[in-house]
């Protein structure tokens, strides 16, 4: 079967995908034009602050995708994504640092502000490149893939699985955050890269900017989403759903199990950075904080949410998750952590499989029930 074919299928069978990318592409056309073509005094209008927002919940939910390939369909349950995330919005804020150039606080062209107020001399070697969008975006990809390639390869080769499995990604993402709080780093230390100016010339604080960030962002989800369908749909994702399944039997008939991990891993670990790389200049700053085990910890609950093993289901949570924060964070700021822990708990005993689970429950449930009523009726 072509590609062509394999997709087009793919997109028949995935009647929840065709709904969500319908969905995703109607907001994407609306938001821009409420935002920039309706006045501000009509109710219609949409804010550039609910741009903004609205561009941050996608790049979540490219985020939970990214979770959800290797968790729902490859059993990997990683604690510690938020690391590939914050990375990849790293090597974006370190691109957008140097854009600033002479118009800093202190106005050194080369070294960014940070820098000056640590007596720093010289740029470090590992920012060299980062003037160039090109140089920039490489890295987006590049350093996630390239943590999790060797982080990967390390542990399957090891066969470590289940829960030590997990722990190891924690560990790694608590680490970076560590080294990442060091001013000796030359990262921004606690306070992280930020007072962005612009990218590719284009004011970062504009409307216009912002509504192309969150075009972007739209099209980068869809993307992102369709190729995770096309790989789960694939050859390799059904030898990768039979490693989930029972990764001993994939073993034992002569599958290099390892390697197809691997693979899912890696490529889940480049669309997490490349979420990152669209966060950090919607929302202006990138920091230690990122890297923090409870924003992984967070990811799971919104995948767990929206219903693991759907990809959609995962973005379903995201969105809603992260708008209860919004809600919560800003009403009663000492309860969402109470309420997240809680809505965990919930959703662990009473809906295993998610908002996409209990949706799916309800309509066998009406079919099995219209089934019983016309066999009555004859």
């Amino acid at each position: 079967m072509s590609r062509t074919s394999l997709v087009t299928q793919m997109l028949t069978n995935d009647r929840g995908g065709r709904v969500f990318l319908a969905v995703l592409a109607t907001v994407m056309v609306a938001v821009p034009v409420l935002n920039l073509l309706v006045p501000e005094s009509s109710a219609l209008h949409v804010s550039t602050y609910t741009v903004t927002l609205l561009g941050k919940y996608l790049c979540y939910a490219l985020l939970a995708v990214a979770l959800d390939l290797v968790w729902g369909y490859c059993g990997i349950l990683s604690l510690g994504h938020a690391a590939f995330f914050a990375l990849g919005g790293y090597a974006m804020g370190m691109y957008l640092m140097r854009r600033i150039g002479d118009r800093g606080v202190y106005g050194n062209p080369d070294l960014p502000d940070f820098m000056v107020f640590l007596n720093w001399h010289e740029l470090p070697w590992y920012w060299h490149g980062f003037d160039s969008f090109l140089f920039a975006m490489i890295m987006v990809v590049l350093v996630p893939g390239l943590l999790a390639f060797v982080f990967g390869w390390l542990a399957f080769r090891s066969r470590v699985t289940g829960v030590y499995l997990s722990i190891i990604t924690q560990a790694l993402t608590f680490a970076l955050m560590l080294a990442f709080f060091r001013n000796e780093m030359g990262f921004g230390g606690n306070n992280g890269l930020t007072d962005f100016k612009d990218i590719l010339g284009f004011d970062l604080q504009s409307d216009a900017t912002r509504v192309t960030l969150f075009a972007i962002t739209g099209a980068l989800l869809a993307l992102g989403y369709v190729l995770s369908r096309y790989i789960v749909s694939s050859k390799l994702g059904r030898v990768v759903i039979a490693i989930r399944d029972a990764e001993d039997r994939a073993r034992f008939i002569g599958y290099r199990v390892e390697l197809y991990k691997l693979w899912v891993f890696v490529f889940s670990a480049v669309l997490a950075g490349i979420a990152g790389a669209l966060y950090v200049p919607q929302v202006g700053i990138i920091n230690p904080g990122e890297f923090s085990p409870l924003n992984s910890i967070e990811l799971v609950v919104w995948v767990a949410v929206g219903g693991r093993g759907t990809l959609y289901g995962a973005v379903i949570g995201a969105v809603l998750v992260n708008y209860a924060k919004t809600f919560f964070t800003g009403a009663l700021p000492e309860v969402w952590l109470f309420a997240l822990g809680g809505l965990f708990v919930v959703v662990t005993v009473l809906l295993p499989r998610g908002i996409i689970g209990l949706a799916g429950q309800i309509k066998t449930h009406r079919q099995a029930k219209a089934s019983k009523q016309s066999e009555a009726l004859t």
